[in-house]
């Protein structure tokens, strides 16, 4: 069944929600941005590209729920980072 949406594109929806967490990961490294800073922006654009997934012509609801399920994730190690730094995972 084809949804009018080639393969290619189906990567690009995958690849630019990485390579924002990569970038955000490696400018908060360069700057010395505490850790809580870094993960409360990756959790904030996740959940931007999340809405954007389900707002697109051909939605696409797994690819969001599962950025939207790392923003959650995402937010609750922010705040442990931000609590208690020592105790933050990573």
């Amino acid at each position: 069944m084809h949804n009018g949406i080639d393969l290619d594109v189906y990567f690009e929806i995958i690849i630019y929600p990485v390579v924002g967490i990569f970038v955000i990961e490696m400018i908060c490294r360069l700057a010395k941005i505490p850790n809580w800073a870094k993960l409360l922006t990756q959790a904030i654009m996740c959940v931007g590209f999340g809405i954007a997934y389900l707002t697109m012509q051909v939605a696409h609801w797994l690819t969001a729920g599962v950025l939207l399920v790392l923003s959650i994730a995402l937010f609750y190690q922010a705040r442990l980072s931000k609590i208690n730094p020592q105790k933050a995972l990573y």
